[in-house]
């Protein structure tokens, strides 16, 4: 599967714990996103874009009104990167 660099990114900061939140208009479609890693500092790769892409491949997902998080599926589609901490 083709993942851009940004949506590598994204899912990467996920697998590590991080989360999507977001916020949704009145008629329940999301217009906002901002993701968190697990240490709580934003990541400015994440767009309402990226973030559309990530939930029509069935990569990410909300259970119960929840943040986003990963999905096994996107779990085996992210490459594994060094983490330079």
């Amino acid at each position: 599967m083709n993942i851009s660099k940004h949506e590598q990114r994204v899912l990467h900061v996920l697998a590590q714990g991080g989360s999507i939140h977001y916020l949704r208009d009145a008629h329940g479609k999301v217009y906002e996103v901002d993701c968190f890693n697990r240490d709580g500092f934003r990541l400015t790769d994440c767009s309402l874009s990226v973030f559309n892409r990530l939930l029509r491949r069935r990569l990410i997902r909300s259970e119960a009104g929840k943040p986003y998080r990963i999905t096994r599926e996107g779990l085996l589609a992210v490459r594994a990167q060094l983490d330079n901490r």
